[in-house]
């Protein structure tokens, strides 16, 4: 089966109701998506990305009237979340209706939901009719693909189509608030900030890092190149000692700098603007990757706004 790009929805939508999986394009990353009605479906999505059965999936919807079927209860707040943020980067978990099976959601009684910012998917939710489930379509552990390309690489002719819209515009996954007794907490940092969710809200709590899953995008290794990622105070200390050793290295750096015994250096934002950082991540590390380095060293970016989602990134890609 020859993997197809295409930007054809209804030809897309016609493969998700016969009950086959396609990658599709969000503003976050590509995802590998399967109608929530197919099992079989949902269950090549685990197989297909070899993603362990207790992580559940996002269901993906195009109106605030598709949410309810979905859930038994929209908190106040998960309403407000929704006037100001969707369609965009924003997942919300809720209390879980018999519509959303076990497979979705992984054994728990919540789903997770979002209306992505994209029209090439919005217009392909509207094909289908019928909410669709997708992860990031990647290999567990493995970088995010943020352009249709990097999707062909991980899944050629594993999967008909991708439905190719272009290089994503935020590049981290979504945000993931959930509420406990009404009260708001991050399950996983994303591509919109802990800070402008509380301009709308107020105070949130954050999930710790070793918490039990209640979400997708809370295990500890995620997001990895295959090449080893180092995380460093003082970039420039670590490649000296690293050189010593005869390392071939990479380095990834926030905003301009020269690090002349790196073999190459990536800069996200040459004017030291996080959103355009958070969107360039994911495809420097691909690009990084494929050169075949010993090393990519790096270090935290300013940890706030979008640069606390990235540090959360870079953390779990270097995860051992």
């Amino acid at each position: 089966m020859k993997t197809q790009l295409t930007n054809d929805v209804e030809y897309c939508a016609k493969l998700l109701q016969n009950g086959q999986n396609i990658a599709i394009p969000t503003e976050t990353v590509y995802g590998l998506a399967g109608i929530i009605t197919n099992v079989k479906a949902l269950k090549r999505i685990f197989s297909l990305k070899q993603r362990p059965q207790n992580n559940p999936l996002i269901v993906h919807i195009y109106e605030l009237n598709q949410l309810d079927p979905l859930t038994t209860h929209v908190p106040k707040k998960a309403k407000q979340l929704a006037e100001v943020f969707w369609p965009g980067p924003l997942s919300m978990v809720f209390p879980k209706s018999n519509l959303v099976n076990q497979v979705i959601s992984a054994g728990l009684e919540t789903v997770a939901v979002r209306m992505p910012n994209h029209s090439l998917t919005l217009a392909l939710l509207k094909a289908v009719g019928t909410p669709i489930a997708a992860p990031s379509a990647n290999p567990f552990t493995r970088i995010s693909p943020t352009q249709a390309q990097h999707v062909l690489t991980y899944f050629n002719q594993k999967i008909p189509a991708i439905l190719d819209g272009g290089s994503c515009q935020v590049g981290l996954e979504s945000t993931i608030v959930g509420f406990d007794q009404e009260q708001p907490i991050i399950y996983r940092k994303g591509g919109i900030s802990q800070e402008s969710i509380e301009e709308i809200i107020g105070p949130v709590q954050v999930a710790k890092s070793d918490s039990a899953i209640k979400s997708p995008g809370m295990h500890l290794k995620h997001y990895s190149p295959t090449t080893r990622l180092i995380l460093t105070e003082d970039i420039a200390a670590e490649i000296e000692q690293q050189s010593f050793h005869h390392q071939k290295i990479g380095v990834i750096s926030f905003s301009n700098c020269n690090y002349e015994k790196a073999e190459v250096v990536k800069v996200l934002s040459k004017t030291a603007n996080l959103t355009e950082a958070a969107q360039q991540l994911y495809q420097t590390l691909h690009e990084l990757d494929q050169l075949q380095l010993d090393l990519i060293i790096t270090k935290f970016l300013p940890n706030h706004g979008l640069g606390a989602s990235i540090n959360d990134r870079l953390q779990r890609a270097k995860f051992q």
